[in-house]
């Protein structure tokens, strides 16, 4: 399958064009996702194409957003809902953890809820305590849900498309910052399968697991530590929920090392669930113990000095896999 260059912008767009092109029940809605092309331009072009039935703008009521949508997955419809930023998820947890989550259960298998949420989150970009954080460990908790973080634009496409594919709901949570990232992705149809996680370096000496924007930061770090003759496995789970283990596990029981990474919070976030794992199934093959990257338990500030000291930096990645080594 041949490939070009598409920024991880054009490859969302591009998913959900796809898609409905391909399935007519399949369908947009969310806050200034028709004429405007949705708050970070990820719909651009598809109002255009598809018209206001099938690119529908909302209220600003992310409860309404969430609720239409799951209402509309219930009698036929594939719906692919955008919640403008992470952060606002909060106003739509009932119709997401006590609706969407559950109905597949409650009816027995009988029903489904082919709902695809879309959502942007994460810091870097001066938006204050509000519209920056990262709060994806929220719905890990929540069984019903899969959670994916693509980190490539080639992944940005493969995920959403097997979420818009899937009978259950999916949430798909994007940064900020990735949007005019560039990458080769594959012409023509593909699927990136959920609950696959992709090695994207092979080594011995330790496991890094990093999600999402943090793979970028990763990879220049794991240059400088061959550099150093560390010899790091680089992992992206890809799919958080549910979780490659297996992948993981058997890194973990070759290199005997393991740092994990997400710019979520320390204290109950993902890399808290992800090391409680790998010591769980890996406590024997362990040569140290293994060490969290992670952001302060803070508000994210709106300064960006102060903005940068609080969410993980390269320097922390550099810090963490040389302590494991030791």
């Amino acid at each position: 399958m041949s490939e070009r260059q598409l920024s991880y912008r054009e490859a969302v767009t591009e998913a959900i064009a796809d898609e409905m092109r391909r399935d007519p029940r399949v369908f947009l809605m969310g806050e200034d996702v028709g004429e405007h092309g949705g708050a970070f331009g990820a719909s651009r072009g598809l109002y255009q194409e598809f018209g206001a039935e099938r690119v529908r703008n909302t209220p600003i009521s992310e409860s309404v957003i969430a609720g239409a949508g799951l209402g509309a997955a219930l009698t036929g419809m594939r719906p692919i809902v955008e919640i403008m930023y992470l952060d606002f998820m909060a106003m739509a947890m009932d119709s997401i953890v006590n609706q969407a989550a559950k109905v597949k259960y409650m009816f027995g298998g009988h029903a489904v809820v082919p709902l695809t949420i879309r959502t942007a989150y994460g810091a870097g970009r001066g938006n204050a305590a509000q519209h920056s954080q990262s709060l994806e460990s929220w719905f890990l908790a929540v069984p019903g849900l899969s959670v994916v973080m693509p980190s490539t634009p080639c992944d940005a496409k493969g995920l959403l498309k097997a979420a818009v594919r899937n009978d259950n709901p999916v949430i798909c949570v994007e940064h900020k910052l990735l949007y005019n990232e560039t990458g080769p992705v594959p012409v023509g149809d593909y699927i990136v399968p959920l609950g696959k996680a992709v090695v994207r370096r092979p080594g011995k000496d330790v496991t890094l697991v990093a999600t999402s924007r943090m793979c970028s930061l990763a990879a220049p770090a794991i240059e400088k530590l061959a550099q150093e003759g560390i010899d790091v496995e680089f992992i992206d789970p890809r799919t958080i929920k549910p979780l490659d283990m297996e992948t993981i596990r058997a890194s973990v029981r070759k290199t005997h090392r393991a740092v994990v990474v997400n710019e979520g919070p320390r204290t109950g976030g993902f890399t808290s669930e992800l090391s409680a794992r790998i010591m769980d199934d890996c406590f024997d093959e362990l040569d140290a113990p293994v060490k969290r990257v992670a952001a302060e338990d803070v508000p994210i500030p709106y300064n960006r000095n102060l903005e940068l000291e609080v969410i993980p930096a390269e320097k922390d990645i550099l810090a963490a896999v040389r302590a494991v080594m030791k």
